[in-house]
């Protein structure tokens, strides 16, 4: 459900950019400065008995023309047999309720099946073709990272880590999502949006963390400023996190799981950048202070070997 929301709230916040790069046809003869995102509508699936909460639906007017219609977008987490004929009831609902035209799309985030997934639904009998839906699909495993990574987009910067990649490609997508938000001029809120998508998306294994340090290294001075402040950002947040969770509850107890969550993510960043510690090295970073262990968090960014860990744990006798 984590995921679910965050894949509704990136395309909502970068719904015209999801256009410009998927349907650029679309994009061109919407007005822009008509869009009009609807409250959420909730159907019941009489067939199969369940309640779908539809993703995202726009209300726009063609460019120059007083005429409406709707985009509805719904992103689907995973392959559904009867995703075709359910996409086909939204748009006969929603044609129903609103007596307008209705553009319906379909985004895939799964990995895995492989195979290209259906875009439309028939219903036919011998001797009458009754039914013929369509709807576009953007399926994002079918999409190859490299063909999107030279260009700057928001969207790009997210989705780029649901596409198509090598068995050892992950460390190498991860930075080419950075490379790009990093190019981006947008706000704070919207750069944390994507950065967390990406992390949420993507996650490394160890061996993954450190190729993706190695390459960071190679990149040119300023720009590998710029992705380090990111990655900066979004590390401080997740070590945070834990401790801030317990102060605001205000109970002992709370206090000290958030700063054991700290020391754990703090200990497991440590190894992912220097490999394993030596038990006496853990046993200092333990029995830190909250601040200090918060100063950590910060100056093992610039750690390249344990000597710089034990030259920084010296400095706080």
């Amino acid at each position: 459900m984590y995921h679910d929301r965050l894949f509704k709230e990136l395309l909502s916040t970068f719904f015209l950019d999801f256009l410009e790069v998927f349907c650029p046809e679309l994009a061109k003869y919407l007005d822009h400065g008509s869009l009009e995102f609807l409250d959420k509508e909730v159907f019941t699936d009489v067939t199969h008995g369940e309640r779908h909460e539809v993703d995202l639906v726009a209300k726009a007017r063609f460019r120059g023309k007083p005429l409406g219609f709707l985009v509805h977008i719904e992103a689907q987490a995973r392959q559904q047999d009867i995703f075709p004929q359910r996409m086909f009831t939204y748009f006969a609902r929603f044609h129903e309720k609103y007596n307008l035209p209705v553009y319906p799309i379909a985004v895939f985030s799964f990995q895995t099946p492989k195979e290209q997934e259906p875009d439309e639904y028939h219903i036919d009998f011998p001797d009458l073709a009754v039914l013929s839906f369509r709807f576009r699909v953007v399926q994002l495993n079918q999409l190859a990272w490299q063909d999107f990574e030279h260009r700057t987009s928001p969207i790009l910067a997210a989705l780029m880590a649901n596409m198509q990649r090598g068995p050892k490609e992950a460390a190498r997508v991860k930075l080419a999502c950075l490379r790009m938000l990093a190019k981006l001029q947008i706000d704070p809120a919207r750069r944390e949006l994507i950065s967390g998508f990406v992390d949420s998306y993507l996650e490394l294994t160890m061996e993954e963390e450190k190729q993706l340090g190695e390459e960071l290294q190679e990149l040119h001075p300023p720009e590998r400023e710029n992705v380090m402040e990111i990655v900066t950002s979004w590390m401080k947040k997740g070590l945070k996190q834990g401790l801030e969770q317990g102060l605001e509850q205000g109970l002992e107890q709370g206090r000290q799981e958030g700063l054991t969550h700290e020391r754990t993510l703090v200990l497991r960043l440590l190894r992912k950048r220097l490999g394993d510690l030596d038990p006496a090295v853990k046993e200092q970073i333990e029995s830190l202070s909250p601040d200090r262990l918060d100063q950590l968090g910060e100056a093992l960014l610039d750690f390249n070997a344990c000597d710089d860990l034990g030259i920084w744990l010296q400095s706080q006798r």
